[in-house]
């Protein structure tokens, strides 16, 4: 947990508009007066977003799950050390473009049942949980459309192709039962200010919420 601000990850299939929502966020709450790191994972320090290239470009079976595991892990590991926490130390809001959840979807569960071995690497290399995940929630189908009609070259994942992504949507909701303390699921198939919308008002309680 954080020491002094307020740490909060964003998670959700490819395509689901948490990029965007992530950002327009950040806005909203610098508007406001709050002091806010946008950051993303993997990536995030300069370590970590090396290892990013690795993990998310070429081929799709260029890396195995339990090597993913791994690199995730270790990109981690630098974000926490040189960004996360000196920032929640200052007392700033960090934002976080996926965290720990995703790993344990993509590498823990959706490519093989190695969750235990994601977990055990992240109570003995992180030991960190966000204050709160928001989860926006996103039909498989619709969220890989979307993520194929970015045209980047970070496209790795996307060519596992839907069933894959309806993995990943049904991971998550597990996920957000299972840490439901920390979870808000967002309904990511309204329109793009009715998301930012929901999203600010719960993260309106959670400042209020802090002691």
């Amino acid at each position: 947990m954080s020491e002094q601000g307020l740490f909060i990850s964003f998670e959700g299939i490819d395509g689901s508009g948490k990029s965007t929502q992530v950002k327009r966020l950040a806005e909203n709450l610098r508007a406001n007066g709050h002091d806010v790191v946008l950051t993303r994972e993997p990536g995030g320090s300069q370590g970590a977003e090396e290892i990013r290239a690795l993990v998310l470009q070429g081929d799709p079976d260029r890396w195995s799950a339990e090597t993913e595991i791994l690199l995730f892990t270790a990109a981690r590991r630098d974000h926490l050390e040189r960004l996360i926490r000196p920032a929640l130390a200052q007392g700033k809001i960090v934002i976080c473009d996926r965290f720990a959840d995703s790993t344990r979807m993509y590498q823990g569960l959706s490519r093989g049942d190695l969750r235990s071995t994601v977990d055990s690497l992240h109570a003995m290399m992180i030991g960190v949980e966000p204050d709160l995940t928001i989860l926006i929630d996103m039909d498989p189908a619709e969220g890989l459309k979307r993520a194929r009609g970015r045209q980047g070259d970070e496209e790795r994942f996307e060519d596992f192709g839907e069933n894959l992504q309806a993995a990943m949507r049904a991971g998550f909701l597990a996920l957000a039962e299972e840490f439901s303390e920390r979870f808000c699921v967002i309904d990511g198939a309204k329109d793009m200010d009715s998301v930012a919308a929901d999203i600010r008002s719960v993260v309106a309680g959670a400042l209020k919420s802090q002691p």
